[in-house]
């Protein structure tokens, strides 16, 4: 049979958290409503997911007034585990929430019409109650704020409640926790290397060579003949003289002088994780008064 676990919340943030913790505990997201909006069809919404309608107005004042609602579905099996997850800091006790807005005016849900719950235990209390005494259908669960899950006075009186009604049992569930420890990777910060291209100026020294040719003409003395120096003088010649010069010619070339290398090591350490689990204990105390003959208290069983 399958039961709806609803918690109110004192803001979407922490909602939000539950979801994640639920999703990570293995729920399955289809199976978790969230609600942190208010609307029309929030009631409506609200009743499809399996809360009765008293606490359907409740949990959408909830919700008007800046809270936000995590409605689980699930088995039997599964309910302990959800309630573990949900309750948290930041839940809200929807009993005392409802005092505290009628006490402003609110009005809330006639629980004169929504088919016979009592009002002294509260919608949550008999949707308990129909759980204890094997009732079908889905039936709401509810945390109640900073109260422990095993002892919750709600929860208690609910079932006391039931067994005189229904002429059933008393039931009081033995919990325990377990402790399960995940992992979850946290970033410590980035290490960033980035190169860029620096221009420095050089500066070096060269040795440049460059030839000049002048052209010089000089008087002749009177005692030269013609003839005498260089043959005819009436010969036509020509003479080519070429200037040359050096320039500086400029090469780079590249070489590596160094490296850079990023390398990441990845260490295992085991760490010791201790933390407390709950568990409830029940002590017996029977005082009831045997009468009629014969030993009491024997181990035999014979009276």
């Amino acid at each position: 049979m399958s039961k709806t676990v609803t918690c109110l919340y004192q803001d979407q943030q922490k909602a939000s958290e539950i979801v994640s913790r639920l999703e990570q505990a293995g729920i399955s997201r289809g199976d978790i409503s969230f609600y942190s909006t208010f609307s029309d069809d929030l009631i409506d919404n609200l009743e499809n997911d399996g809360v009765p309608r008293s606490d359907a107005h409740a949990y959408a004042e909830g919700v008007r007034r800046g809270g936000s609602l995590v409605a689980v579905e699930c088995d039997d099996d599964e309910v302990d585990r959800v309630i573990d997850i949900l309750d948290d800091d930041g839940v809200l006790d929807l009993d005392e929430q409802q005092t505290s807005w009628r006490s402003e005016g609110w009005q809330g849900h006639d629980t004169s019409t929504s088919g016979g719950m009592t009002g002294g235990l509260g919608a949550a209390a008999a949707g308990l109650a129909g759980s204890l005494t094997g009732s079908s259908g889905t039936t709401r669960t509810d945390v109640g704020a900073g109260n422990d899950v095993t002892g919750s006075p709600d929860i208690t009186r609910a079932r006391t409640d039931t067994a005189g009604v229904s002429g059933g049992d008393e039931v009081i569930p033995i919990a325990e926790e377990e402790l399960h420890v995940g992992k979850r990777e946290v970033g410590h910060g980035r290490v960033r290397i980035q190169s860029r291209v620096v221009e420095t100026p050089v500066s070096e020294q060269v040795t440049l060579r460059e030839e000049r040719v002048d052209v010089e003409r000089r008087p002749v003395s009177g005692t030269t003949q013609a003839g005498t120096i260089g043959g005819d003088p009436f010969q036509e010649r020509t003479i080519e003289v070429e200037e040359r010069s050096e320039e500086a010619v400029v090469s780079k070339e590249a070489r590596v002088v160094e490296e850079v290398v990023v390398r990441k090591d990845v260490e295992q350490r085991t760490e010791t994780v201790s933390d407390t689990v709950r568990k409830t204990e029940v002590d017996v105390e029977d005082e009831r008064t045997v009468r009629g003959t014969g030993t009491t208290g024997s181990t035999d069983g014979k009276r």
